[in-house]
């Protein structure tokens, strides 16, 4: 039985050097003999073909390890904003993470995104700044940027030294040996002031102690620092070369010392959640779980929460269980409450779902969501249904690509954030099933919403045997409040059965709206209608709903909605007259510029189909040196003559006698 246990992401912006960072922690620990190289493809994490030849991670990796006697479950997660989605879902695992910041580069596009997750979901989190050695490092630099752009309690727990060169290193430390196990505040090293400061706002009779000028044990002064951190009080920053092998025993120590493990409560009934799914091709589906309370053993029959529904209680059996040590898959023959571990036999389950109870499992949190979409073509005309099947796997480990297999156009479409990821898919496609594809030109993901309050009804009572009758009121709703449904009619009028067939296909039914695009803020209650005893049946509401949904935004018609871009830009002054008009052009709008010595910093809000290539232009026009984050802020409203209407991808709802023959299977 486990005793103590630690589930750590470690996150970053691309090439901060996350990876080689897990590869040094594993060989500190004992996990593996020799560190793997990033460049030479060896690497215990980066498992995939695509990750060993291009040097980045596409995926989160799950390692075990020991030390100091406490077992640490690590997630290694990508940098790249193109698969944010991997980071987005490991956040659910873990109990604290280690934010990777190199020592040049400091806080860049991608760090914010993820420390505002990380803070939005309460877990503590270390900053390791990293890369010591390189030219051009600067902790003091880093340190600024990040209380500006992070956090201003984040504090020094090292003095580094030699900073830019081949014996980088750290000089003085946080702890009793260096700061004396009597602390005097006036007698400190200047670099330990600010943690200082910090931890006497937080501790009245520690200010008292200062105030006084009496001393204070170390051992206290530590005590109310790893509160404070497992509180997100504090956020320790610790320094390194990773390459090397610099500061990472002191690094596992922080993170056994300071960082809080996991809650065990393996009394309850289970509590889990499932955050990445991957295809061995021996074993077949593998789910990664989180348990949170409960113990899952092997052959047990799992509840799927989010699978089940009001009739329907959906049951899995756990056939197998593992661990991965050093790359590889291991028996094991229990998953206790506060580890992870992977499970084989879940068919039917999918990322996201809540295994048994869900009171214990945090709610997801959205980094980012795809912002493009894109056609699919198979080299060869003959592997189409083989490309779908493929897509079809590959959607299975990532859900944003939302596959859609359009049967009657013979089309495939996925939703991508960049080029990156295309790169790494068609790569996918070919290494693990053996397929050439093309990928056309990617375009704008819109969305659209009721232009105004609509009833939408529905007579659907032949041909018989049939009998379903619905009439919802359509409302627009809220600017990024998605879908809102109710129902007002009774059970007597409408049984519950049928009702929850409504509910349960309500997505599908606004996947598509009169414009092309998902249909998105609105409010959909359902007011009237009725089911016959001896007609009804659950797949006529399911036809019916989708007709009545398009009828009445028809007739009210739709706003289209364009994505809007939170951006950040940090550049020299000098550009500051070059930059503004940019964004103008892009129909943007930016806030009052903010100076820092020669530096300038532009906030605002773009939209997305205007500033898809901006990095490149921002890059030339700064020759590299200005910084450009970006973040989806929402959807705005555009016109149509700025956003785009796409033809409906199937058999629309709105040509009624072919939906109805298509949707009964009369029509191929």
């Amino acid at each position: 039985m486990v005793q103590v246990c630690k589930n750590i992401g470690i996150v970053a912006h691309v090439d901060a050097g996350k990876t080689t960072l897990t590869e040094q922690l594993l060989f500190a620990s004992g996990a593996t003999r020799k560190v793997g190289s990033v460049d030479d493809g060896t690497t215990a994490t980066d498992s995939l073909s695509v990750e060993r030849e291009r040097g980045i991670s596409v995926r989160l990796a799950t390692e075990t390890f020991f030390w100091q006697h406490q077992q640490i479950n690590l997630i290694d997660t990508p940098g790249h904003v193109d698969f944010s989605a991997e980071v987005e879902r490991s956040l659910r695992a873990l109990d604290c993470a280690i934010l990777v910041v190199s020592a040049v580069e400091g806080v860049q596009a991608n760090t914010s995104s993820i420390f505002d997750a990380l803070q939005h979901l309460n877990i503590p989190t270390l900053i390791f700044i990293n890369k010591l050695d390189r030219a051009g490092s600067d902790v003091e630099r880093v340190m600024a940027d990040i209380h500006q752009e992070l956090s201003e309690h984040a504090v020094l727990l090292q003095q580094p030294i030699n900073l830019g060169q081949s014996n980088a290193g750290i000089g003085e430390k946080w702890d009793a040996a260096s700061v004396s196990d009597t602390f005097v505040a006036d007698e400190q090293a200047a670099w330990v002031q600010p943690l200082f400061e910090r931890l006497t706002e937080l501790d009245d009779e520690l200010l008292e102690a200062v105030i006084e000028g009496s001393p204070v044990a170390f051992e206290s002064i530590d005590q109310q620092l790893s509160t404070a951190i497992s509180n997100n009080q504090v956020y320790p920053v610790l320094t390194g070369v990773a390459k090397s092998g610099v500061g990472i025993r002191e690094l596992l120590n922080a993170v056994s010392q300071y960082l809080p493990n996991a809650t065990r409560v393996m009394e309850s009934p289970l509590s889990a959640v499932v955050f990445k799914i991957e295809h061995d091709p021996r074993i077949g589906k593998m789910a990664y779980v989180r348990v949170f309370e409960g113990v899952l053993h092997a052959r047990d029959k799992v509840h799927n929460a989010t699978r089940s529904h009001a009739e329907l209680s959906v049951e899995d059996k756990a056939s197998q269980l593992k661990r991965v040590i050093r790359g590889k898959y291991h028996d094991i023959d229990r998953i206790e409450a506060g580890d992870i571990g992977v499970v084989s036999g879940l068919q039917s389950v999918k990322i996201g779902d809540i295994l048994g109870r869900g009171d214990a499992v945090p709610d997801a949190y959205q980094l980012s969501a795809p912002l493009l979409t894109v056609q699919v073509i198979p080299d060869q005309e003959k592997d189409f249904s083989t490309l779908a099947s493929a897509l079809s796997e590959l959607a299975d480990e990532d859900p944003l690509l939302n596959l859609e297999w359009l049967t009657d156009q013979r089309e495939l479409h996925v939703n991508i954030n960049g080029w990156i990821q295309v790169e790494v898919l068609q790569s996918l496609l070919l290494q693990r099933f053996g397929l050439a594809a093309t990928f056309q030109q990617p375009s704008i993901i819109y969305k659209e919403t009721p232009a105004k309050a609509i009833e939408g009804y529905e007579c659907y009572w032949m041909p018989k045997p049939c009998w379903a009758i619905v009439r919802f009121l359509i409302e627009p709703a809220e600017r990024g409040s998605g879908i809102q449904y109710k129902s007002n009619v009774s059970v007597n009028q409408i049984a519950a059965k049928y009702q929850n067939e409504i509910q349960a296909n309500l997505d599908k039914a606004l996947k598509q709206g009169i414009k092309g695009w998902n249909v998105t803020d609105a409010k959909i209650t359902l007011i009237d209608g009725s089911d016959h005893v001896q007609h009804s049946r659950p797949g006529d509401f399911i036809i019916a709903t989708p007709m009545a949904i398009m009828n009445g935004l028809n007739e009210a018609d739709t706003d289209l909605l364009e994505p809007i871009l939170d951006f950040q830009i940090q550049a020299d002054s000098e550009l500051l007259g070059a930059i503004t008009s940019d964004i103008t052009k892009m129909r943007g709008r930016f806030d009052a510029p903010e100076f820092q010595g020669g530096r300038v910093i532009i906030r605002g809000k773009v939209p997305a189909a205007t500033s898809l290539d901006y990095p490149i232009t921002l890059a030339s026009l700064s020759g590299g040196q200005a910084k450009l984050s970006t973040r989806l802020s929402g959807y705005e409203k555009c016109t149509l003559e700025q956003g785009q209407i796409i033809p409906y991808r199937g058999v629309s709802p709105l040509d009624r006698d072919k939906y109805i023959l298509w949707a009964r299977g009369a029509l191929q």
